[in-house]
């Protein structure tokens, strides 16, 4: 592209697993697309910002969020989270259900600057009643699970839904075992899509579940500790964690508040079996630990030992793969104009997980800025200033 550009960012570390780029170099944007990357970039620009030690990466993706913010108890700001997890897409995981899709479509998704990609709960209300003063699993009654109005609302909305989403174990769907998987895999065969299943405690169990997912399916929770972690008691990974692999099922971590175990991914990791996609499962309830956002859980990967090009992948690359959209997750000229910037602090962090077992690690990421439709928005530096900036988002809204 030729002209002058709207922005360049320069003497960052550009990392672009889907161009193998790891270098520093420069990023120019034009017309909200990604222009050029490379070293020196001198065409004239509206705006120039020194990245000098930072990361740049292609907009990175949450693939598990829950962000019908305002309608459910579990779901926060999507634009707040934005920030402070780095990422330019979220993907939420199954809060809405064929009953109130459409609202979270028109109110939340539709006016959001931040892009919101759906998967469609196979039950009819979504997740509707989590929160610390109420927990019911919507999968606890079959009553609520109607394939017929999955396929309708997708049929009805192919321009926005990526896949289906199921909670299936004890916690989610009390006794109903398996048959929330199955009724989830029957509207998917239906539409074309891929499921995106829960794993909680058994029943049903993780061979149950593993078992009936299809090329393209995704497993979240997939490091959960017992019950129904991927390894035995001596470590070792389970033959149909193995197999599911090799079938072309995605292993995503959704780290949650209850269903991420730090012994699990060491061992995991040891045995050369890392995560596909690394996601938060960032939600109300563990917003302020042990979660926080995406920063902070890519952050516990990098510390236990993967690769920062390995971590980058696990959330840009893969998950646009998972989802279908080639288009995302990538710096390459002519993609979407979006950009992730951090630093990696060095120092001395302490990590939590789901059992409140700890991680010491050296490094932290911290998001200082993104890069959204080609135009540059700094990360605020603390806590206190996040209202302002919602405050004049919601000054700016349109969509009411």
């Amino acid at each position: 592209m030729t002209g002058k550009y709207g922005l360049i960012l320069k003497n960052g570390r550009v990392v672009c697993p889907a161009q193998g780029l790891n270098g520093v170099m420069d990023v120019a944007f034009a017309d909200g697309k990604v222009a050029a990357v490379g070293a020196n970039l001198t065409t004239p620009a509206t705006e120039v910002v020194d990245v000098s030690g930072h990361v740049v990466t292609p907009g990175l993706i949450d693939m598990h969020t829950h962000v019908y913010w305002g309608a459910t108890s579990m779901s926060l700001d999507p634009l707040e989270m934005a920030y402070l997890s780095g990422v330019t897409t979220m993907v939420d995981a199954g809060t809405a259900g064929p009953g109130n899709f459409l609202g979270f479509r028109h109110f939340v998704i539709e006016p959001s600057p931040v892009r919101i990609i759906p998967f469609l709960n196979i039950a009819f209300p979504g997740i509707f009643a989590y929160s610390k003063a109420v927990m019911v699993g919507e999968c606890g009654d079959i009553r609520l699970l109607d394939p017929k109005e999955c396929v309708r609302v997708i049929l009805e909305n192919r321009d926005m839904i990526a896949g289906l989403k199921v909670r299936v174990g004890r916690i989610a769907g009390g006794n109903s075992g398996i048959i929330p998987l199955d009724l989830t895999l029957a509207a998917a065969e239906e539409t074309g899509l891929p499921v995106m299943s829960h794993l909680d405690d058994p029943p049903p169990t993780r061979k149950e579940v593993l078992d009936r997912l299809r090329p393209g399916d995704i497993l979240t929770h997939c490091f959960k500790p017992f019950p129904n972690a991927p390894i035995r008691s001596d470590g070792e990974i389970f033959e149909e964690v193995k197999l599911a692999r090799d079938r072309g099922v995605y292993f995503d971590i959704g780290h949650g508040a209850f269903s991420f175990g730090i012994r699990v991914a060491r061992s995991m990791l040891e045995q050369g079996f890392a995560p596909d996609i690394i996601s938060s499962d960032v939600h109300a309830l563990n917003r302020n630990g042990p979660v926080f956002d995406q920063m902070a859980t890519l952050s516990k990967f990098y510390c236990l030992g993967m690769s920062l090009s390995d971590v980058i992948k696990a959330s840009s690359t893969t998950p646009a793969a998972a989802l279908r959209r080639p288009d995302l997750g990538t710096l390459k000229p002519g993609s979407h104009g979006e950009a992730t910037i951090f630093k990696i602090e060095e120092g001395s962090f302490e990590y939590k997980d789901a059992l409140s077992e700890t991680l010491d690690g050296k490094y932290r990421f911290r998001c200082k800025g993104l890069v959204m439709k080609g135009r540059y928005g700094a990360a605020p530096a603390t806590a206190e200033e996040l209202p302002r900036m919602f405050d004049r988002r919601i000054a700016r809204c349109n969509c009411c």
